[in-house]
């Protein structure tokens, strides 16, 4: 970027921007701006991921416009200034709004495609686009040089060394850069792995997760060394951070360690359908810090890690995705349960989600001799539990009343008798009283 400018070139500055060769400067950035949309959706072509890094839902939203543009601006201020002798004005305030726009669309894009579902992202974008501007502002205006300088000037002792109130900031900023490429590139390679050809979903989540969690850390080390801390030196933290983790961060370490467990010893799998203190449902994601279960009702269940470790976890489709599920009928005595056993199965093979291979075929049981009747139970295997489990009680349920229905027999119901006392009879004499 260029250096600041003093009082006087803001001066010339602004003559240049009244002069003619304003309006050729303003021609060539148009230019620049076409060229540079023109390369991004030709190099974008017919795909459209909202949470690219660098095309975003529309071709200007993402990071790739900007830096072509700034890209293209820089050579044609360079061009400019060696072949034509012409002193820029419109292209030098270009290239600045340009660095600005670029640095704010790439910070933006690469936390959306790291966080796509946090809140947080939005108000970091509205304080990051203040603060950037502001900054634009005073380094071209040279405010900014000077409260550098001033900066420089704050220093305290740490140790045996002397550090600056500028030295710190600028380490915060590498630090936020370097952070923010490593973001960048674990979003790239999860969307990768999680797009691969690997057919178990559980392992290339754990693989997306370990990738992630590696250049983080890789990240925060060459954020430190950037920033001019000494890695040396955190060996003397090493048992502050021991501490904290042992006290206030236990149990997120715990969960988070937790969650790697899981995934690698694949007891516990995207998709499998599961019970966890008494809620049931599918397990749709696992976070590194808990597990999302979706139960048939539309409700979701956060569950940390740990509970899946410690706890006792019902899993329907450990091995097979199929299960088993049930209904109960009763039918009046002296019904013929032999003859309506094989009728109700021969109902149930004609329901095309019901399996019927050998070793899931339906059966019907005579559980119990109830105060009202018989009480069957019908077993069945549903291959496809997570097309919905209701939907076919209810199928099976009706192929059941239709076969009651067409045999003529009836499901007994309890029966009660009321008797009512003659109008001649006398009533009962009142309760003595205390």
């Amino acid at each position: 970027m260029a250096r600041p400018m003093t009082p006087e070139e803001l001066s010339a500055l602004g003559r240049s921007l009244l002069s003619t060769n304003a309006v050729l400067e303003l021609a060539v950035l148009a230019a620049c701006l076409a060229l540079a949309w023109a390369v991004t959706r030709a190099l974008r072509g017919r795909t459209h991921d909202a949470n690219s890094v660098l095309f975003g839902r529309r071709l200007i939203d993402g990071a790739l416009f900007p830096l072509l543009s700034l890209g293209l601006a820089l050579l044609a201020q360079h061009v400019l200034l060696a072949a034509l002798q012409l002193p820029p004005a419109v292209l030098r305030i270009a290239v600045a709004l340009l660095f600005s726009l670029a640095v704010i669309r790439v910070f933006v894009r690469v936390l959306r495609a790291a966080f796509p579902d946090s809140e947080l992202v939005r108000i970091v974008e509205r304080w990051l686009s203040w603060a950037v501007w502001i900054g634009m502002i005073l380094w071209v205006t040279g405010v900014l040089p000077m409260l550098l300088e001033e900066m420089d000037a704050i220093t305290w002792k740490l140790g045996s060394s002397h550090v600056s109130l500028r030295a710190l900031l600028e380490g915060a900023f590498n630090a936020v850069v370097v952070l923010v490429l490593a973001l960048w590139l674990s979003a790239a390679i999860e969307a990768r792995l999680l797009k691969g050809h690997l057919t178990d979903l559980s392992v290339r989540k754990i693989a997306a997760n370990a990738t992630r969690a590696l250049l983080l850390f890789v990240g925060l080390l060459v954020a430190l060394s950037a920033a001019g801390i000494d890695l040396t030196a955190l060996s003397v933290f090493g048992g502050a951070i021991g501490v904290g983790l042992g006290l206030g961060l236990q149990k997120l370490a715990s969960n988070y360690v937790s969650g790697f467990v899981v995934l690698a010893e694949r007891s516990l799998r995207i998709g499998d359908l599961v019970k966890v203190d008494n809620f049931e449902g599918r397990i749709t994601d696992i976070n590194t810090r808990a597990t999302i279960i979706r139960a048939a009702n539309g409700r979701e269940s956060i569950v940390p890690n740990e509970l899946l470790i410690t706890q006792r976890v019902e899993n329907a489709s450990l091995t097979e995705t199929c299960v088993m599920t049930s209904t109960v009928v009763q039918v009046a005595y002296g019904t013929d349960v032999l003859k309506l056993r094989s009728k109700l199965l021969a109902a149930l093979g004609n329901i095309e989600r019901v399996m019927k291979d050998a070793d899931h075929s339906a059966a019907v049981h005579l559980t119990n001799f109830a105060a009202d009747g018989l009480e069957l139970t019908i077993w069945y295997w549903v291959p496809d539990p997570l097309n919905g489990q209701s939907n076919l009680r209810s199928e099976v349920n009706l192929a059941i009343l239709a076969v009651l229905d067409a045999e003529g027999i009836e499901i007994p119901f309890p029966q009660r008798v009321l008797r009512r006392a003659p109008a001649s009879a006398k009533p009962l004499p009142a309760a003595p009283g205390p």
